[in-house]
């Protein structure tokens, strides 16, 4: 008999004679609850299909056809110690650089074909950038522009400053792409930016741009002919394929010009105008080698003072129109660097004093920028181990084993491990010049530190 309760819509399923315990009470256990859709990802960790990491299986390790990786981590020791291997011949460069960096900041720049967006990670590659190209180019200022709508706009100006640079990036107010970009009011306002500087400094442009056309007001060919005439360098990167005034403008500026691959190539590309450049030929020397002149400038090495009892504005912010109470808390240095010329102080070094205009520097600055002129050599690439090489090897920088001796003691040399061990050989790099024997790791450290450790 079946009763209803009639405080309840629900049927007393014990008083069914169709009831079965065993098989409603196993069904009921499998049925689970609903869950309540919701914008945000469940407690267990499962959200959306369009909340969930992007991944790309195709650049995951690859088996060869006898199912081994050796040959698909050949190739990325080979990319690795491709992109370490730099041009260290001695020629003329320019250590004091004036950089204009240019932004696309077109619609074009809102695509998802790079993590997360293209502006996010050219932003992102930008502050990584400003901050490698100042420890490198101690000595040298760059300002950023950006351009949308068929304008060009500053975002900061030319300064040797990194910490005023980043601000300028992480004010996203300012960073909203629209538009369409425009090629040559960009590079006519960098132009500008650089054209008053004085010529024993280098003049570059370096354009991230993704945007497959540009709005341009006029012929962008007189653009070029005046870059050409101010010796201005101009380096594009571009994010979605070749352009072919792009082209143009970086081979008749010599310049570089390169479309990325992926998101490693793209930090790769941009990184590769870091190194001072070499000296850019006139028109006349393009045929065959000339002798260049040298020009001498005048620097001075300030005196670091710290007043602890007066509290004494530099000369770089100045106080008019302000009341004490509205100045920058930043600003208020009591440290600061006393110039040898005019004895002003200003709180920033390397800077160009703005009383007598002498560029202040300091010797670790000089030395950082002079490692340019002279680089230090690249290490030879070896198998070990070989005929040059038997026996026992060890890094000289970080006493890592290479080879061991071989143990006939041992008793595992039968195995088939101990028997491929043998077999293999392991890439190390050796200095001509002081005899020693280094690993990779050393390899892109002695890169850095600008010095051999063996030759020491």
């Amino acid at each position: 008999m079946v009763t209803i309760d009639k405080g309840s819509k629900h049927r007393n399923r014990t008083e069914d004679p169709n009831f079965d315990p065993q098989r409603d009470g196993n069904r009921s256990n499998n049925i689970k609850p609903k869950k309540k859709k919701t914008a945000y990802a469940s407690q267990d960790g499962v959200g959306y299909s369009w909340e969930e990491e992007y991944k790309r299986s195709w650049d995951v390790l690859k088996e060869d056809d006898s199912g081994s990786l050796e040959t698909a981590i050949n190739q990325l020791i080979s990319s690795k110690r491709n992109r370490i291997m730099r041009d260290n011949s001695s020629i003329q460069r320019g250590i004091i650089r004036h950089l204009c960096i240019i932004l696309d900041l077109s619609l074009s720049m809102t695509d998802r074909d790079l993590r997360p967006n293209r502006l996010s990670l050219t932003i992102n590659y930008t502050k990584e950038f400003v901050t490698e190209f100042f420890d490198q180019n101690p000595i040298s200022q760059l300002c950023i522009l950006v351009t949308r709508d068929g304008i060009s706009q500053r975002l900061s100006h030319l300064s040797g400053n990194p910490i005023d640079h980043h601000r300028a990036l992480d004010d996203k107010s300012k960073l909203v792409p629209s538009g369409e970009p425009s090629l040559q009011n960009a590079l006519e306002m960098a132009r500008a930016t650089l054209s008053h500087l004085p010529s024993h400094g280098s003049h570059e442009a370096l354009m991230i741009m993704g945007s497959l056309t540009t709005c341009d007001p006029r012929d962008i060919n007189e653009t070029i002919k005046n870059l050409e005439s101010d010796r201005m360098r101009v380096s594009i990167v571009g994010l979605a394929a070749e352009v072919h005034i792009c082209k143009e403008i970086c081979k008749r500026t010599q310049g570089k010009y390169g479309v990325i691959l992926n998101e490693d190539h793209f930090k790769e590309l941009l990184f590769e105008s870091i190194p001072p450049p070499p000296k850019l030929l006139s028109q006349n020397d393009r045929s065959g080698f000339t002798h260049q002149s040298a020009d001498l400038i005048q620097m001075g090495f300030p005196k670091q003072v710290e007043s602890k009892r007066v509290m004494a504005l530099c000369v770089c912010h100045p106080a008019s129109g302000s009341t004490p109470s509205s100045l920058d808390h930043q600003r208020k240095f009591r440290a600061g660097f006393i110039c040898p010329r005019c004895e002003v102080k200003n709180c920033e070094n390397p800077t160009n004093c703005l009383i007598c205009g002498l560029m202040i520097v300091s010797s670790p600055h000089l030395a950082r920028t002079y490692r340019h002129l002279f680089p230090v050599a690249n290490w030879k690439e070896i198998t070990i181990p070989n005929e040059k090489f038997p026996g026992s090897m060890k890094c000289f920088g970080c006493d890592l084993v290479l080879v061991e001796e071989e143990d006939d003691d041992d008793e595992n040399q039968n195995c088939k491990e101990t028997e491929e061990a043998r077999k293999a050989v392991m890439r190390a790099y050796h200095c001509e010049r002081c005899g020693e024997t280094f690993c990779m790791d050393c390899d892109v450290y002695h890169d850095q530190l600008g010095l051999c450790p063996g030759c020491c």
